[in-house]
């Protein structure tokens, strides 16, 4: 799976049900090529496309229950592999680490509000 397909699901998993222009702004593709990646994935199983609710006109990328397991396993697959390689790391360097936490933690929060878009 590509980068872009992984991160697409993974925004999705974050965000809910998006629009493809909104998901190609996100994952910054254009929007044909979100187009040929929703395809593929809902082929796969792990996207499925659905009327929106509040407008009939639109169309909205949701994942499925697939694709919610498809995210689940490569995260915890990403918590195995760090927590394997800090266990390779010195005390001092695992001391860094948690004081690092809290500018970490912030830059994820930054990231979850720049998937929501800009606030209104």
């Amino acid at each position: 799976m590509s980068l872009t397909s992984a991160a697409t699901l993974a925004t999705l998993d974050k965000t809910g049900p998006r629009r493809i222009t909104d998901l190609a702004v996100a994952e910054g593709v254009t929007q044909p090529a979100m187009t040929v990646l929703v395809r593929v994935m809902e082929e796969s199983g792990l996207v499925e496309r659905k009327g929106d609710p509040s407008d009939k006109r639109v169309t909205l990328v949701y994942l499925t229950n697939a694709g919610a397991s498809y995210v689940r396993t490569r995260r915890q697959a990403g918590v195995h592999a760090f927590e394997r390689l800090i266990g390779e790391l010195t005390g001092d360097e695992v001391e860094a680490l948690v004081a690092a936490l809290p500018a970490l933690k912030h830059l994820a929060e930054l990231e979850s509000q720049d998937l929501e878009g800009p606030k209104q």
